[in-house]
């Protein structure tokens, strides 16, 4: 990698250092010495060399002048940020992933998590998707690029840069790909079972590899089980459970554009006979199969994230008991629930307190059997609680 670059100076406060010593990567706006390195004298993604007060360098990063995460910290040794960078990082991460999965099926880079703050990447098997959802990032999209390519060599590297979090740091959105060619859809394989996947058009960067060890532990409760999946996207859950043996699968999900997702999932699978899908608001579906008395021995609510920010708490932990009401309402007497969430600001003991709560509302025994979590490709950074954002769990609800 190449010697320490020449980058302008960002001045912490004094004590300001201690986070990022003790292994956290973000420095806040009311962190930085704005005497001495003033913000304003920054543009969005310039890479700075982040000192103590006292002139002692923590390392290399980047700054956005404008966002509450003033500084992403990216490299300790302060090293440049290059291509020769993030060669050397993909490396590191590719070596877990090979170790964990046979196939190139997975996120191949988790943000912070993977030393590259504001990326993520993932692939599906020869296909690259990228996405920068960072100021920092964006800048370094060219070097991203040929990194991925010396890395990975792939048929195609998408950049599908239009999440939500580009708006906070300034950034325009846009879709495009940069190398090789993409016709129609990619395919991220599980558990044996094929999804195709609109990597353009998709949700997020067009699939959930997150859940997929959470995926793998369906098999002792869906061999010739009745299944559910609500919010069930392109069918990740419900197909998989068909895959291990269940009996009859129905899948529900708002979007039409989903529902077709999961019908051409189901065909390309050979699956027609033991699944369906239905275009249904999630707690409307569940209310009308509440009314109709109609059960399922395993239900599985896979929700968006109901708690985006701190200040939705307590709407969001309200939607969320709802949610695992209906749901249980409609189980057999001996059912299976598999409740998540993916919200960061819901912590898993309040998700289990109003799955508790639903429980006893309806006079039902609740045994927590396994608890879930992002799978290993989405790895926690100790330093950084936002990097632990999935939970779950595996209950079985009983008569009380």
């Amino acid at each position: 990698m190449s010697n320490s670059p020449d980058y302008p100076a960002l001045v912490l406060r004094r004590g300001e250092e201690r986070r990022l010593r003790a292994g956290h990567l973000w420095v806040f706006s009311n962190e930085v010495d704005v005497a001495r390195t003033p913000l304003t004298g920054f543009q969005p993604g310039d890479p700075v060399t982040i000192l103590e007060a006292g002139g002692k360098p923590v390392g290399t990063g980047y700054v956005n002048p404008s966002t509450l995460i003033a500084a992403r910290l990216v490299d300790r040794a302060g090293h440049a940020l290059d291509r020769s960078l993030v060669v050397h990082r993909l490396k590191v991460a590719l070596s877990l992933r090979e170790r964990l999965f046979a196939e190139p099926y997975y996120r191949l880079v988790f943000g912070e998590s993977d030393g590259l703050p504001g990326l993520t990447v993932e692939r599906f098997g020869d296909v690259v998707v990228a996405q920068a959802t960072t100021a920092g990032m964006d800048r370094l999209r060219d070097e991203v690029t040929e990194a991925i390519v010396k890395v990975l060599a792939p048929s195609a590297l998408l950049w599908k840069n239009d999440s939500g979090a580009r708006a906070i740091e300034g950034l325009a959105d846009s879709v495009e790909v940069v190398h090789g060619t993409l016709d129609g859809p990619a395919i991220a394989r599980e558990g044996g079972v094929d999804f195709l996947c609109d990597l353009r058009e998709g949700q997020k960067t067009g699939w959930f590899y997150d859940q997929r060890g959470n995926r793998d532990r369906l098999a002792p409760y869906a061999r010739g089980a009745k299944v559910l999946d609500v919010f069930s996207y392109l069918g990740g859950w419900g197909l998989r459970a068909a895959a291990f043996g269940a009996s009859a699968v129905e899948c529900v999900d708002a979007s039409a554009r989903a529902v077709a997702g999961i019908n051409a999932n189901i065909d390309r699978n050979g699956m027609r006979d033991r699944v369906q899908a239905h275009a249904a608001d999630a707690f409307e579906f569940l209310k009308a199969a509440r009314a109709e008395r109609r059960k399922w021995d395993v239900v599985i609510l896979d929700p968006p994230a109901f708690v985006k920010r701190k200040k939705d708490f307590k709407e969001g932990s309200l939607a969320y008991r709802r949610l695992n009401e209906l749901g249980m309402q409609v189980l057999e007497r001996d059912g299976i629930l598999i409740t998540c969430s993916c919200s960061h600001h819901m912590p898993r003991e309040a998700l289990i307190d109003g799955l508790q709560a639903g429980a006893r509302h309806l006079d039902r025994q609740v045994q927590l059997l396994e608890p879930l979590s992002q799978a290993a490709d989405h790895p926690v950074h100790p330093a950084i609680p936002e990097t632990d954002y999935l939970k779950g769990v595996i209950a079985r609800v009983i008569p009380a």
